[in-house]
């Protein structure tokens, strides 16, 4: 079976990989820089070099394929929303051109609504075209990466975590790693057909003062929740050079939350298993330890 991946090296696709080698799989990776991957894998996997927002190259790596794990990468365009639904119309002509039979793609919770997500609905877009190509896609609607902590990490050794949900807001957080685990898995199975969506949700649903309890246990020091007003958080954003688009689109993905029933509820089937506060343990507090 051949099965392809695409941002091998990011935190969910060299996961993905890994999983899929001890399976006795050699993937079909695509990969801007070959030299990026961990040279482990050299032998083992099916190397094409190209972007993922090269249509032709995204067709010559799935050429003959029985499977792909497709992500939209960040593309730095002015308008975020736009660069994802252009790396999905890649998707989409690759799968349809090579008529690739599955496809898993790393959506988001939020992308159902469509409009209203900031940059989450470039990925909702995503998922109409690739539902479009006739494939059997699952879309993995997966809940707030805890890595995402790390772009946070002057704050955090101030003892703040920052946001602009209410503190009473609870959403799902989840270790990228447990993504690639269930990726992997629906990439392996071959009887599931249709459309369908999959909840990736991590253990629970967390406010940010639970969030901050638990890092700082695992972190030794303690923090406290600043939630930002928007208009703040927005002149920090342009501040850094952000473009009025990029702005709204990293404000959005927090402002849909409000209010909003995610279509994909928790369940058996949605719940992963890692815990923010051994992941924290495990990444933060060498980083904080100084």
């Amino acid at each position: 079976m051949k099965i392809v991946v695409t941002t091998p090296t990011g935190r969910v696709g060299s996961r993905v990989v890994q999983l899929l080698v001890q399976a006795g799989m050699q993937p079909t990776v695509l990969v801007r820089d070959a030299g990026r991957l961990d040279p482990a894998l050299i032998g083992r996997c099916d190397v094409v070099e190209g972007d993922s927002g090269d249509e032709r190259a995204v067709i010559r790596a799935t050429l003959g394929a029985d499977a792909l794990y497709w992500v939209d990468p960040p593309t730095g365009d002015d308008d975020p929303v736009a660069g994802y639904l252009r790396m999905g119309r890649t998707a989409a002509s690759a799968v349809s051109t090579n008529a690739v039979p599955r496809v898993v793609f790393q959506s988001s919770v939020g992308a159902e609504a469509r409009s209203g997500f900031g940059e989450i609905d470039g990925l909702g877009g995503t998922e109409e075209l690739l539902n479009a190509t006739g494939a059997h896609v699952t879309h993995l609607r997966c809940g707030y990466f805890f890595t995402n902590l790390l772009m946070d990490l002057e704050s955090l050794r101030a003892g703040v975590l920052s946001t602009t949900l209410p503190a009473e807001h609870q959403m799902p957080w989840v270790d990228p790693r447990d993504v690639g685990d269930v990726a992997a898995a629906r990439l392996l199975a071959r009887d599931w057909t249709g459309v369908s969506t999959l909840g990736v949700l991590g253990p629970r649903d967390l406010t940010f003062p639970e969030v901050a309890r638990i890092v700082g246990e695992a972190v030794g020091r303690e923090l406290v929740v600043d939630q930002m007003a928007e208009g703040d958080a927005a002149a920090g954003l342009r501040a850094a050079g952000l473009t009025e688009a990029q702005v709204e689109g990293v404000l959005g993905m927090s402002r849909g939350q409000l209010g909003f029933t995610p279509e994909n509820q928790r369940n058996y089937l949605s719940t992963t298993p890692t815990t923010l506060g051994a992941w924290a343990w495990e990444n933060l507090r060498p980083l904080l330890a100084t």
